[in-house]
């Protein structure tokens, strides 16, 4: 018996066997990866979305706080309806620490519009606005953050040809405000 032909003929088996696990572990591995991606870029998502959702009753709720017959009872259920309590609970575990952290900010800047709205104040009211932007700058600090993660592309809010992320700039309510003084 040839000791050689054996010893290659193992080796080589060998070699084969190895290489067959280590790529289906790399794929494995792979495919794991972009499931996580995935489910995160979907998390994103729904958390912006049950947000903006959020927001739009805040300011539908502002707009006429005294059509409803109890302005804290719909202000809180604004929160709910939107079910953003829940999404923010998948968005923790899913999420990078950068990401959630700037979900974090951006869900306490909309309780403080929240409270504010939910205190009878007015889309016109300079209350409002001072818990509107900072909220709206929370939103777009979640963006970027979103967006350094996933495609790594920067982006300021010069690229808008804004002065910041908050909108005051823009805002024609505060624009008059500083005109007038108040």
């Amino acid at each position: 018996m040839d000791w050689g032909t054996l010893v290659a003929a193992v080796s080589g088996g060998s070699i084969a066997i190895s290489g067959t696990v280590l790529a289906d572990y790399l794929r494995h591995r792979h495919e794991q990866d972009r499931g996580v991606g995935e489910r995160r870029r979907d998390v994103y998502i729904e958390f912006i979305t049950a947000a903006g959702a959020c927001h739009a009753r805040l300011r539908q709720i502002a707009q006429d706080p005294g059509a409803e017959a109890d302005v804290d009872t719909a202000a809180r259920e604004a929160l709910s309806d939107a079910a953003i309590h829940e999404v923010r609970e998948r968005l923790f575990i899913d999420a990078t620490t950068e990401v959630a952290a700037a979900g974090q900010s951006m869900f306490q800047q909309l309780r403080a519009l929240q409270r504010t709205v939910a205190a009878g104040e007015s889309l016109t009211s300079p209350a409002f606005h001072d818990a509107y932007h900072p909220y709206i700058g929370a939103v777009w600090t979640y963006r970027v953050a979103v967006r350094g993660e996933l495609e790594g592309k920067p982006l300021a809010p010069e690229d808008f040809g804004w002065d910041g992320w908050d909108g005051r700039d823009r805002c024609p309510i505060c624009q008059a405000a500083v005109v007038s003084g108040t």
